[in-house]
Order: C-alpha cells, then sequence, then structure tokens
C-alpha cells in the first residue's frame, strides 16, 4: 500500500493537470484570454492554491494551454504519415485537422493576437507541409487519391473550415467530422471524377498565416 501511494499521488496531480488545460482551452475558446484564473479553476473543479501550484502565471498557464495545442497537431500529421495505408492516413489528417481547429479556433486567434511575435510558424509549416505533400503522393500511387488533387487543395480545405467557428461549441466537432467526410469523398479517386478547375495556389497561406495549421515546441521562441 505504502508503495503505491505516491504513484496515486502522481497519478491525482497529473490529472489535475490536465483539467485545468482543458478547461483554460475551453473557456480561452469561448471568452478569449481575459478569462481569470478563479473561473478556470471553477471550471477545472480544483482549488485556486492547486492551480497556482501548477501554474504559478496564468501567462504559464496559457503558453502551456497553446503549446498542448501543437503538440496534438503535430501528432496528427505524424500519425497519418506514418499510416502504411496512405489514403487511410490521408482521410485521418483531414478529419482530425478539422475537428482540432474547429474545436480550439477561438482560443489560437486569441493566442495569436496576444502574443504575436511568441512562435517562429514558417520553418515548422514548410515541414509540415512536406510530409503532407509525401502523404499524398503515396495515396494517388496508391490509387485512392485523384490524380490532380494538389498540395493547396489540402490548405483550402484547412482555410474554409475555419468558418465553422461560427457555430456553436457543442455543435463544431461534429460538424468539422461532416465537413471533412464531405471533403474526402470529393477527393476520392473514382471513375466518375470530373475535371477541376485551375488550383489556387494557397502554399505561402499555409506558411504566413499562423493559424491555418499549428507548429510544435520548437518553435516558441521562449515563454518570455
Amino acid at each position: 500500500m505504502a508503495e503505491t501511494m505516491p504513484q496515486l499521488l502522481r497519478s491525482d496531480a497529473q490529472q489535475n493537470r490536465d483539467r485545468v488545460l482543458d478547461a483554460a482551452r475551453e473557456l480561452f475558446a469561448e471568452s478569449g484570454l481575459d478569462v481569470t484564473m478563479r473561473q478556470i479553476a471553477r471550471r477545472a473543479r480544483v482549488g485556486p492554491a492547486t492551480l497556482y501550484r501548477r501554474f504559478p502565471t496564468k501567462q504559464a498557464l496559457v503558453l502551456e494551454a497553446f503549446l498542448g495545442e501543437f503538440h496534438a497537431c503535430r501528432a496528427i500529421v505524424r500519425h497519418a504519415a506514418a499510416d502504411p495505408d496512405p489514403w487511410r492516413g490521408f482521410c485521418t489528417a483531414i478529419e482530425r485537422l478539422a475537428v482540432l481547429n474547429a474545436r480550439n479556433q477561438g482560443f489560437t486567434d486569441a493566442f495569436l493576437s496576444a502574443f504575436p511575435d511568441s512562435v517562429d510558424f514558417a520553418a515548422h509549416r514548410v515541414e509540415m507541409m512536406r510530409e503532407l505533400s509525401v502523404l499524398t503522393r503515396r495515396a494517388q500511387a496508391a490509387g485512392g487519391l485523384r490524380a490532380d488533387f494538389v498540395l493547396d487543395d489540402f490548405v483550402l480545405v484547412l482555410l474554409a473550415a475555419r468558418g465553422l467557428t461560427a457555430a456553436p461549441a457543442a455543435i463544431r466537432p461534429r460538424a468539422a467530422r461532416r465537413y471533412a467526410a464531405l471533403a474526402i469523398e470529393s477527393f476520392r479517386a473514382t471513375d466518375t471524377n470530373t475535371a477541376l478547375p485551375q488550383p489556387a495556389r494557397l502554399g505561402s497561406a499555409v506558411i504566413n498565416t499562423p493559424e491555418v495549421i499549428c507548429t510544435r515546441r520548437s518553435a516558441l521562441r521562449s515563454r518570455r
């Protein structure tokens, strides 16, 4: 029993930390960064002392919450790129990125407004686009993805998905999954595919627009 107590304490501490971060992201997405630490503590169902023990300042909490979003985004792309079935990986990337962005876009926008110089996005986005480019070529070679798909179409889907933030927060994930399914069906290779218009070159948008796709821990210049 004595040996299990430290493990139980560590587990409780991690659960409290996760609840705080989840609550912070929800509130930041709903109301911006002006929410108070007490509001976050109430939403997380923890005491103020527990909150401040984990995150001594609100800025530390904001940055850690944002960092978590980028870890999630990076994991989505890596998981999709590693899938031995490239069409399945492609579909997974579209759906999970659409849901992630729809769920917490308000928080992302608020963070970037408050900390515009905290993140170096360009290098990361180049790397992300490279991984997605390899995945799409594999999906085309396997016959799942239509031959006239270009990477700018992937960017177009992510840009268009930003409109889902106009929907009530409670239904955004469901709407994002529906939207992703519709997009995926349009990208599926079939004998009845018709010619598409010329693509809009949107590669620079994903490099220069921080809100489109996430970055990673190493891109944070500082925690100020």
